[in-house]
């Protein structure tokens, strides 16, 4: 296994460092990580998801985008947005180059359902598996994509997450193609506040189903 870190110049010059874990193995399967604001991609979720698709002879794609570094300090919620989408695509756009893989899958949480909805319209990620974790489902692009999207996906986020809505939540359940999964008593940071096992069983209970997905 071999890590590659890399970065480009994205949204108002700002460096985007990214890192791909490459499988001893040359493979045309790529997994893409796309992390939350505070939840990185070291975090619990991505960490053991990333030992999934690694021992399935997947590389990873960790786009370690830092936003809350004091450069995007003044930045409006509309700049961020703007700045998470160019910056993703131009990370993979930069990965996609000279390689030839042919099978994928994006896990987005949180801050990077933003950009995982704008991506998911990539020609590449036509048949692409998508993993929705707490997606921002206040944003209007986010939750188009989920409940017309006919690419295979999962969902999952809690019922104490201040981006949950019942009425949304019912809209993802008529897309056939999206396995929707409610989480009770787990909040936005995939904590249930009351009890700590709970937030373990959430999180074995997201690491199982990619696995299985």
């Amino acid at each position: 296994m071999k890590a590659i870190n890399n970065k480009i110049i994205g949204y108002k010059g700002i460096e985007v460092p990214y890192t791909v874990m490459l499988t001893e193995d040359y493979t045309k399967k790529l997994a893409i990580f796309l992390p939350g604001a505070g939840y990185t991609a070291k975090s619990p979720m991505f960490h053991f998801a990333e030992e999934i698709f690694l021992n399935q002879n997947y590389d990873v794609l960790r786009v370690n985008y830092q936003y809350t570094d004091k450069a995007y300090d003044d930045f409006t919620m509309k700049e961020l947005n703007e700045a998470i989408v160019q910056d993703v695509r131009l990370v993979i756009s930069e990965v996609l180059k000279g390689r030839n893989y042919q099978e994928f899958y994006l896990i987005g949480k949180s801050l990077g359902t933003i950009a995982m909805a704008a991506e998911m319209k990539r020609p590449e990620f036509s048949e692409a598996k998508a993993v929705w974790v707490t997606p921002l489902m206040n944003q209007e692009d986010v939750l188009n994509t989920m409940v017309n999207s006919r690419n295979p996906a999962q969902c999952y986020i809690g019922d104490k997450d201040r981006y949950y809505s019942p009425g949304a939540f019912e809209l993802l359940k008529t897309n056939p193609s999206l396995e929707s999964t409610l989480l009770p008593d787990i909040n936005h940071r995939l904590d249930c506040e009351t009890d700590p096992l709970k937030s373990i069983d959430a999180l074995k209970q997201i690491i199982a189903g990619i696995k299985n997905f």
